[in-house]
């Protein structure tokens, strides 16, 4: 089963409202037709082809939808770093328009991979950045979107994506010669 196969399955209404009614509890044939509204004819096609493709299984007298197998191709192609012709990666389109920030995914690890992403075109592997710097990168990316700059660096800083050490950023690792985030909790404590 593809991403495609998925939505050409639901694409069409009778199916989609089978599958509602087995994912909402109808757990035989009988009760999916019940449950789905429509005529037996056209309910038992739908399952039919539901079955075939394996999003509904049957386990004993059953019927349930495999979330298993979707939460497997969700996985997949969850942030698959492939490209369309129109340089949209396929992964980030629902956050991403080119090379805008539309807006920001509520869970963190695709959040963090987004924000990956966005560092990693954004700035130099051991280049050490100004705040102005950074700001000017990030706001390239915020125009038009519903996130601001400032909330894309703090995220990148917190995700430790970006490092931060008197006010230079850099890339990954923290700036050279600067006191790690370790040490300098310790000396605001007071305790070296």
């Amino acid at each position: 089963m593809t991403p495609e196969t998925v939505v050409r399955l639901v694409a069409e209404p009778d199916r989609l409202r089978v599958l509602g009614a087995i994912a909402l509890g109808a757990a035989t044939p009988d009760a999916a037709v019940t449950a789905s509204g429509l005529g037996a004819k056209a309910a038992l096609v739908a399952l039919r082809r539901l079955r075939e493709q394996e999003l509904v299984v049957a386990e004993g007298d059953v019927l349930r939808v495999d979330y298993d197998r979707l939460r497997e191709l969700a996985r997949a192609t969850s942030l698959a770093a492939t490209t369309t012709d129109d340089g949209d990666e396929v992964g980030f389109r629902p956050f991403l328009r080119g090379d805008r920030l539309v807006s920001l995914p509520a869970q963190q690890g695709r959040r963090r991979d987004l924000l990956r992403h966005v560092a990693e075109r954004s700035f130099t592997p051991g280049v050490d950045y100004p705040e102005a710097g950074v700001n000017e990168r990030l706001r390239a990316w915020c125009d038009g979107g519903e996130v601001d700059h400032v909330t894309i660096r703090r995220y990148l800083v917190d995700l430790r994506i970006l490092s931060r050490a008197d006010g230079v950023y850099r890339l990954g690792p923290e700036p050279v010669g600067e006191p790690g985030r370790a040490e300098r909790h310790v000396r605001a404590m007071g305790l070296s």
